[in-house]
């Protein structure tokens, strides 16, 4: 039988799953709200559909009814999931004959910690009003019978085209300075893999976190950076005197250790970048390249 996987808002994240994925034989459906990103989802191999244009609603729910896996990335709002809030009653009724479901959270719903560790038995106390859709739309998710669903929280995700060097060459790089402030994060080929292990080792129910081994200040990431790059470190700026948009400005309202032990202990996944260090060490090697 062919593994169908089914990916909703067919992100960064979901197109490096789907590259290991398609490799491995398996067909790939990815949704997307653009006309332009649908062709270049084409271009990786995956089939695209427009949603939730009507115009594509037939492609995607013929998608749905024969997919054997389901993925999902869009953030929620506040009307709630916006997948569930399209097709909430088709995925119940195809819920028992799937065998595997994931939903893309975040880190965030854990709160702020002072810099301490969290892990998934830990509370969902999340401080932020996005931190709180998670938590809400985590629930949603849970609630529906018989759906094997696994829950994922990403730490910060980097990668290709997601990495600091371009701001640090441009000389705009900042280091905001809040003294305790720590992230947990995570390179994108590793999000991969571990939602790749879990396709191959299904635990419905489980919540992962998804990060690296190393939770460091934002400030040192940076420097790291610009000594990788052969320049001074950027200037530093306090917190509270940084010109920082008010999403941007929200992200250091929570502070974290994030333990990943469960990835690595439950599904034998051994991190490609196990701290910043590494990731972006490669990062730069393949600009290079």
């Amino acid at each position: 039988m062919i593994k169908t996987l089914l990916s909703f808002g067919h992100g960064f994240s979901a197109r490096a799953l789907a590259r290991r994925l398609i490799a491995d034989g398996w067909t790939v459906h990815g949704t997307t709200r653009s006309a332009e990103k649908a062709e270049a989802i084409r271009e990786t191999g995956v089939i695209p559909h427009l949603f939730p244009d009507p115009a594509g609603r037939d492609g995607v729910l013929a998608a749905l009814e024969s997919a054997t896996h389901i993925l999902m990335s869009p953030a929620p709002n506040d009307g709630g999931d916006p997948v569930l809030a399209e097709l909430g009653p088709q995925i119940a009724a195809k819920s028992s004959s799937l065998d595997w479901a994931g939903y893309l959270s975040t880190t965030g719903v854990y709160g702020d910690h002072d810099g301490d560790w969290v892990g998934e038995d830990d509370p969902l106390t999340a401080t932020t009003k996005r931190g709180r859709m998670r938590v809400a739309a985590e629930a949603e998710w849970r609630a529906i019978p018989d759906l094997p669903i696994h829950i994922f929280r990403l730490a910060g995700i980097y990668g290709p085209g997601r990495g600091p060097f371009e701001k640090v060459r441009a000389g705009t790089a900042r280091r905001i300075i809040k003294p305790g402030q720590v992230f947990s994060r995570i390179h994108v080929e590793d999000i991969a893999q571990v939602l790749q292990a879990s396709i191959e080792r299904p635990n419905p129910g489980t919540a992962y976190n998804v990060c690296d081994n190393d939770p460091a200040p934002p400030q040192d990431v940076l420097a790291y950076a610009a000594e990788l790059l052969g320049l001074p470190p950027p200037p530093e700026v306090p917190f509270d005197e940084a010109d920082m948009s008010p999403m941007a400005r929200s992200f250091y309202s929570d502070s974290k250790r994030v333990r990943n032990d469960r990835i690595r202990n439950e599904l034998g996944v051994e991190l490609l970048y196990p701290d910043y260090r590494s990731g972006l060490a490669r990062l730069l090697a393949e600009e290079q390249e």
